[in-house]
């Protein structure tokens, strides 16, 4: 424990919510220090991070679909896991770097938030991938468990708590009592699918392709799960896949309406599925407590108020659903030595 601490005043200890579009990185005593794009700029061809390993986040993003032929900007996740381990390595090592101040010569330990239903393949990618970065030990927290954490839900209790978190990759659905998981669906749909369904529409009904970043404006703008105000419009430019050249079109919020129809419906239905696994006694305390619902896909207008209407609970957002998976593991952070026990590590596979 004295060893702990003392290491812990020259290398804080750090969490991170490894999400499929976004990190968000947070240190001991600081809270959240870091928000970035989950997004690595390579030479195409090579596994060569460019600007010397420092072409992550906002700078690789801005490339997606519109970088050289010599330079490739890779997501190495997907649907909430690692896809690409060399690029998650060197991702998260650059995320290390940028927030640890201490001697170099001494390692964080890392919390890094996971959804609930990855396998133990994928957890040993996690754990590999963090360490090889740079951590001097690896933990593995639920993102439902710190987001219900972050939201400020007294998921300590004997009463049961539902939080959905809408990622990009992945919906995490879980039931929490007791300061753990007790049911839990992780879907793998999120912000991403409701942005290729928007790719998909616009391409099957004018022949135009538009970039995921286009898509993820048109979903922000003029996209809803149900009829929200007035009907309204989006001009955006793609490219006619007939013409092969750049084309306008104007998008209106009820054919985009219509087109998230799947992966909203995806969702809505994980949920109700969720609750049907729930016991009799937790369900009791659901229609108290309700849900919270949190991650970036939950800014999606109208999507609460179907929730709601599907399932007959109460529903509320977090404050900055975004941010609170990392706000959750913030707190972790703050009592490691106390809590790691309940946390996964690379040990406890051995």
């Amino acid at each position: 424990m004295v060893l702990s601490k003392f290491l812990g005043t020259l290398a804080p200890d750090v969490g991170v919510d490894l999400g499929t579009t976004h990190t968000h990185v947070c240190v001991a005593g600081k809270g959240i220090v870091l928000s970035e794009p989950s997004v690595v700029a390579v030479k195409k061809g090579t596994k060569q991070v460019l600007l010397g390993g420092n072409a992550v986040g906002r700078a690789a993003r801005e490339m997606i679909g519109r970088t050289p032929l010599s330079i490739d900007a890779v997501q190495p996740l997907r649907h909430g896991v690692i896809a690409d381990f060399e690029m998650t390595e060197a991702m998260l090592g650059y995320f290390l770097r940028r927030v640890h101040e201490g001697p170099r010569w001494f390692s964080p330990r890392v919390v890094i938030a996971v959804p609930a239903g990855i396998n133990a393949v994928e957890k040993r990618a996690v754990f590999n991938a963090a360490e090889r970065a740079g951590a001097r030990k690896v933990y593995l927290i639920e993102e439902a468990r710190a987001a219900g954490l972050g939201a400020g839900i007294p998921i300590h209790e004997a009463r049961a708590h539902m939080i959905v978190d809408i990622g990009g990759g992945t919906t995490d659905i879980a039931i929490l009592s007791l300061a753990d998981v007790v049911v839990c669906t992780t879907l793998r749909t999120g912000g991403d699918a409701m942005d290729d369904a928007i790719i998909q529409h616009v391409k099957s009904n004018y022949s135009i392709l538009l970039g995921s970043t286009t898509a993820e404006d048109v979903k922000i703008q003029v996209g809803s799960a149900v009829p929200v105000g007035e009907d309204a419009s989006f001009a955006v430019n793609g490219r006619d896949l007939i013409a092969g050249l750049p084309r306008a079109i104007l998008l209106t919020s009820d054919e985009i309406r219509e087109a998230l129809q799947d992966p909203v419906h995806e969702i809505v239905d994980a949920i109700r599925a969720t609750l049907e696994k729930t016991g009799a006694e937790l369900s009791g305390d659901l229609v108290e407590n309700g849900m919270t619902l949190c991650g970036g896909g939950v800014l999606l207008r109208g999507l609460p108020e179907l929730i709601q209407q599907e399932t007959g609970l109460p529903v509320r957002i977090a404050e900055d659903p975004m941010l609170a998976v990392a706000r959750g593991t913030a707190v972790f952070l703050e009592r490691l030595d106390d809590f790691k026990h309940i946390l996964e590590s690379a040990d406890d596979e051995l």
